[in-house]
Parts: C-alpha cells; sequence; structure tokens
C-alpha cells in the first residue's frame, strides 16, 4: 500500500500539517497511521493495528479541532430565523418595509402575522373620503360576532408622513375613538409606495397640499395575503365583513 502526498491531499488533509502530507507513505508503520489520521481514517475501520512496539504518531490538531467544530454546529439548537417559516408569494409582509406606530415604536408588517386585517390606505387631514373608509372600516368591525371580533385588526397606513407623525396619529385614534385592535402606521416614503403598488392602490399629492388616491379597502388573510378588496365608497360592507368573518374563523 503506498498512499502519496498527492492522494492525501485529495482527500482534505489538513493543509497545516505538513508532516502528514510531504511525505510518501507505505507498509503499515506509524507513517501509514498519522496518515490515516489526517485523513480521518481510523486504522480499527480498516482492519490493521499499529504494532505494539510503535506507537503513532498523534491525530492532526488542527484537524481535531475542525471535526469538533463541525459536531458543534451540526448538534446546535437551530436559530429563530432558521426555523421561521417563510412568508408565501402572495404574502405583502414580505414586504421589507419600515413602519413606526401611533407611539413611535418601529413596526414590521409581519408583526401582523397570524391575524385577519382589514387594511386602509388614507391621509389623517383627510377631509371626505378618508373619514367615509374609517367610518366603513368601524361597521365590519361592529358586524364581527363578538368571538371573532377581538382576533381582526384594523389598519390605517399614512401616505403623509410628513404631517402625520406618531403624535399626529395618535391624536386621530382618539378623535375617532380607535380601540386597541387598531394599528396606525407611519413610513418612509420608499416603504409607503411598495406597499401602495403591492395594493393596488395610487395616491399623488396637489397643489394643496392634499392628496388624490384611490378608495380601496383589502381584507388580508393571517398569512398577509389579499383574498377580497371593497372599491370606491358605496356599499359593499355586506361582501367585505363576510370575507373578514371567513379568515378570522379560518386564523389559527
Amino acid at each position: 500500500m503506498n498512499i502519496t502526498n498527492a492522494s492525501i491531499n485529495g482527500r482534505g488533509a489538513c493543509p497545516q500539517a505538513p508532516s502528514f502530507t510531504r511525505r510518501a507513505v507505505g507498509g503499515n508503520g506509524p507513517y501509514l497511521i498519522a496518515a490515516l489520521f489526517a485523513l480521518g481514517i481510523s486504522s480499527a475501520a480498516l482492519g490493521a493495528e499499529t504494532p505494539a512496539n510503535q506507537a503513532a504518531e498523534p491525530a492532526c490538531p488542527h484537524c481535531t479541532a475542525a471535526a469538533a467544530k463541525k459536531a458543534d454546529a451540526c448538534c446546535a439548537a437551530p436559530t429563530e430565523a432558521a426555523t421561521a417559516t417563510p412568508f408565501s408569494r402572495e404574502s405583502i409582509y414580505q414586504l421589507d418595509g419600515r413602519f413606526t406606530d401611533d407611539q413611535g415604536r418601529p413596526f414590521a408588517l409581519g408583526e401582523l402575522r397570524g391575524r385577519p386585517v382589514v387594511l386602509d390606505m388614507f391621509f389623517a387631514s383627510c377631509g371626505y373620503a378618508c373619514p367615509l373608509t374609517v367610518t366603513d372600516m368601524l361597521a365590519i368591525q361592529g358586524r364581527l360576532p363578538a368571538a371573532l371580533r377581538g382576533q381582526a385588526r384594523f389598519v390605517l397606513v399614512s401616505f403623509d408622513p410628513g404631517r402625520d407623525t406618531a403624535a399626529a396619529l395618535a391624536k386621530y385614534r382618539e378623535q375617532r375613538g380607535l380601540d386597541g385592535q387598531w394599528v396606525l402606521l407611519r413610513g418612509d416614503d420608499d416603504s409607503v409606495r411598495e406597499l401602495a403598488a403591492l395594493l393596488g392602490v395610487k395616491y399623488k399629492r396637489d397643489a394643496d397640499g392634499s392628496f388624490s388616491h384611490s378608495n380601496l379597502l383589502t381584507i388580508l388573510n393571517a398569512a398577509g395575503e389579499v383574498v377580497h378588496q371593497r372599491v370606491g365608497l358605496q356599499g359593499g360592507l355586506d361582501e367585505a365583513a363576510a370575507a373578514l368573518a371567513k379568515v378570522t374563523l379560518a386564523a389559527p
């Protein structure tokens, strides 16, 4: 049996152990045992034994440490990020946007996962369409059976972050009597535009500082997938309430 330097290196011998890899090895002497250690193969696995009067060279400390490190990594408990279930391709929670709530706390849309959501994009100083939509959302909230009402979340996302500060949103919550099931959010311009694009909402700032915008009320299931949209300001509450009740019953 003859193991050359090339064959040892080809099996991943430790590059920091030159005494194990720079010599040709022949027979069953100590050099063979040392080479087998470098390859990670024990003499017992090959049915060979070390002669009683010859002590085998010690295993390469670099290889031993690397093997121990690999074993530790293999047996380590998976991290939370590794075990988290990814969002589906249809989920708006894939959006890596930056938002804050009306208390000034950072908020990720993925925090809504697991609950059905009624979502509207608005601006707090709106004098007509947005207040009507919020009134409709309150009506939908009231139509849910009492046993299901606490599971849903009602989300308002502003596309006027310049004026809709956390304090302005907190004031809006108080003025409209919105309870703890409501989440009021503001975000940077890119995050808001990305969310609007995903939902199909269009908006633009007018010369007077107000906004022209779509009136689109969206129902999301527990995974953040769009299951229903009410378009416009008239009617459609029964359908929206039914869609919300259905996904609320299906929520885990």
